[in-house]
């Protein structure tokens, strides 16, 4: 009875702590809870509060400070972290805290940036991995710092299934962070095609148990509903389709084209809002405003080389990328796709850029004034290709003869 009078002078409300915990409701409602069950600790709870205000003021006004991490690899890279302006960044604290669950799917199969399997969250402001064991985020990216966000068949499986990429800012390969904000990583998950067997709304309701919506649908309304900058992008036969279908999925036609890049296999994905290299590690995405040109080297008989020169946004430097051993029976599709959107061209590279190609952007008469102007300049620069050829033939038709007599070398990345 004693307990009883004390606890019910307990105040419902304490300034202090509505101020300290107002943005994490569910640690604010246990911290309440406590003082109830041992109100003789309120004035301790309150002095915590009081504090942690504090550190938040002092957060929220305090200076970018890099501090250097030394890898431990053997080429002992330096990352630099940012602990500034809590407006532009999130730190990790941010990332683990008690959010508003909007949706989680279990066992599912992460490529990057661990391989493993863990509970895909969609929360008010983060998209995170959680461990099933342990129930520790192992790692996420705030949703208004995804960028890109891609929905692509998984090649060469017999069982139909889908990748989806999440490419946040500054980790589509091209593009570096500023000084002192830590590079993101890029994140990879698979599922299966077929119903979802466990994806549940914030409120643990199961989804997907009325078979009317596949697990990679549902996971791309789910993306598409709380995305603020972007939405999932597919393949779309009307940018890109393989003239070889897939290999191990009969009658299914394929998006993606085998490629190196170095002594790296990986396929290349080209789609309505950018070029993808993938998916191991790292991954590279070429926005089409990133793109300053793009041409062919060693083109014989059977395969070619495809040379893409990219331009981060906030820089003048320009980086090559090749990638080698292309498939000859592909290049007319991809020739057709760097015609369309005139990425042959480094002359219309300012356009590209100035114009920042969206999701659901529409053609407009500036693509079409490329496409035109970038078929002349692609014709030059195949005529170059040719020449580099011993034995060549053919050299005034227009364009490249797939028939030609010369014989293929392995790639000198190979």
């Amino acid at each position: 009875m004693a307990f009883a009078t004390i606890n019910s002078s307990v105040p419902s409300s304490i300034p202090a702590i509505e101020d300290a915990f107002a943005a994490e409701p569910a640690l604010k409602k246990r911290v309440y809870d406590a003082i109830a069950h041992t109100p003789q600790h309120g004035l301790l709870f309150e002095d915590i509060a009081k504090y942690t205000s504090s550190l938040l003021a002092r957060t929220a006004t305090a200076p970018v400070r890099p501090v250097e991490v030394v890898s431990d690899g053997p080429a002992m890279k330096k990352r630099k972290l940012q602990n500034g302006n809590a407006t532009s960044a999130q730190s990790s604290g941010d990332l683990k805290s008690d959010t508003s669950l909007q949706f989680y799917m279990q066992d599912v199969s992460f490529a990057v940036p661990q391989r493993k399997k863990l509970t895909l969250e969609v929360t008010a402001g983060f998209l995170r991995a959680r461990n099933q064991t342990s129930k520790e985020v192992e790692f996420g990216v705030p949703l208004d710092n995804i960028q890109h966000v891609l929905c692509l068949p998984v090649p060469e499986k017999n069982q139909r299934q889908f990748n989806f990429c999440i490419i946040p800012q500054y980790a589509d390969g091209v593009n570096s962070p500023p000084e002192g904000v830590a590079a993101p990583d890029a994140i990879v998950w698979t599922v299966n095609d077929g119903p979802p067997k466990a994806a549940f709304s914030g409120n643990g309701q199961q989804l997907g148990t009325d078979n009317e919506e596949t697990a990679d649908k549902l996971v791309q309304r789910i993306l598409n509903d709380s995305l603020p900058r972007t939405k999932v992008v597919r393949p779309d036969e009307r940018e890109f389709v393989s003239a070889m279908p897939e290999a191990h999925r009969k009658g299914e036609k394929a998006f993606h084209v085998k490629a190196f890049r170095g002594s790296k296999e990986g396929y290349l994905f080209l789609l309505s809002t950018g070029i993808l290299f993938g998916f191991k590690k790292p991954l590279v995405f070429f926005a089409f405003e990133n793109v300053d040109s793009i041409s062919y080297t060693s083109v014989l008989q059977r395969t070619f080389n495809l040379n893409v020169v990219a331009r981060p946004t906030s820089s003048e430097e320009t980086q090559e990328f090749e990638f080698s051993m292309i498939d000859q029976a592909d290049f007319s599709g991809i020739d057709g796709y760097i015609k369309k959107h005139g990425l042959q061209d480094a002359s219309l590279a300012e356009a590209r850029r100035a114009k920042r190609y969206n999701v659901n952007g529409a053609k407009g008469e500036d693509e079409a004034a490329a496409n035109e102007e970038g078929a002349v300049e692609e014709e030059s620069e195949l005529q170059k290709a040719q020449r580099e050829l011993e034995d060549q033939e053919d050299e005034d038709e227009e364009d490249y003869d797939p028939g030609s007599d010369t014989e293929d070398v392995p790639a000198e990345e190979l």
